[in-house]
């Protein structure tokens, strides 16, 4: 049995949970995704697994979920960063909450920011969900998303603004 996904309303509030493979266009459901930096100001984008159903192998936040029944957005972060990136007692700050629409999906994303200067050998990746993770420069994601944006996921474009 599948995990339920929670659906919300416009102004984020529970309407119901439905299986995974019965989402509908109409639906809009809940996000928690991760903003990881280190001292260098470097920024952590893992690459997701290339059997995704969405987006494939293109770049997006350190970690990131689908927020489940039962869970809050604070619980799925913690949860989806140590199981994607083996990342734990790392401190979360909460910050902007964003709703996304892309024509084929609706969520609320909910974003937090943290810091570590783990090296990327101490990650530990779950394959089913990363391909690889990696420390990108500002620049260097500026500059790839201007020469070939679909490298990244669709919301890169929307929220890299606000971190950069």
């Amino acid at each position: 049995m599948s995990s339920k996904i929670i659906i919300v309303d416009e102004n984020d509030n529970i309407i119901t949970y439905k299986e995974r493979e019965k989402l509908d266009v109409k639906d809009i459901w809940r996000v928690s995704a991760l903003w990881l930096t280190n001292s260098k100001g470097e920024i952590l984008m893992a690459r997701r697994a290339l059997n995704k159903i969405h987006n494939p192998g293109k770049w997006g936040p350190a970690a990131a979920g689908t927020v489940e029944e039962g869970e809050t957005y604070d619980f799925n972060i913690i949860k989806e960063t140590e199981e994607e990136i083996g990342l734990k007692n790392i401190e979360f700050k909460k910050v902007k909450k964003i709703k996304t629409s892309t024509g084929k999906f609706s969520y609320f994303c909910q974003w937090y920011l943290a810091e570590t200067d783990q090296p990327l050998e101490k990650f530990k990746i779950q394959k089913s969900e990363v391909a690889e993770v990696k420390w990108f420069s500002k620049e260097e994601i500026k500059k790839r998303l201007r020469e070939n944006p679909g490298e990244f996921i669709y919301s890169v474009n929307h929220w890299i603004g606000l971190f950069l």
